[in-house]
């Protein structure tokens, strides 16, 4: 497994890249904390955003308070979307960001199945 995480300011830039992979047929939601998830299905990069915003101070001072963080699996690795799904679970919860908002998308945009996690 290969993580990479990138920090940035752009919470919108990361969820419309998500959004556009989505409209793409390329990903989906495999799950969401604190986020309200769309029952229909549809993803909405400005809808999310305002949900996401619920949690953030309007005072705040920290400079890049987004995550974007890719974990790829071996290209051998046949995992389920639960399994996936665990995998982000876990791995937010072990980056001690468990009950912070998060959105985990699938991806299969290139020769292996990866997750991205907002």
């Amino acid at each position: 497994m290969v993580a990479k995480i990138s920090h940035g300011s752009n919470l919108y830039g990361a969820l419309s890249y998500n959004q556009e992979k989505v409209d793409e047929g390329l990903g989906k939601i495999l799950a969401t904390n604190l986020v309200i998830e769309p029952t229909d299905g549809a993803f909405n990069a400005s809808t999310c955003m305002q949900d996401f915003e619920r949690f953030m101070p309007s005072h705040i001072t920290t400079k890049k308070p987004v995550i974007h963080a890719s974990l790829n699996p071996h290209p051998d690795d046949k995992l389920t979307d639960e399994q996936l799904t665990e995998i982000g679970q876990k791995y937010m919860e072990r980056l001690g960001y468990g009950s912070q908002p998060y959105m985990i998308f699938k991806h299969e945009d290139i020769d292996r199945q990866h997750i991205h996690i907002v």
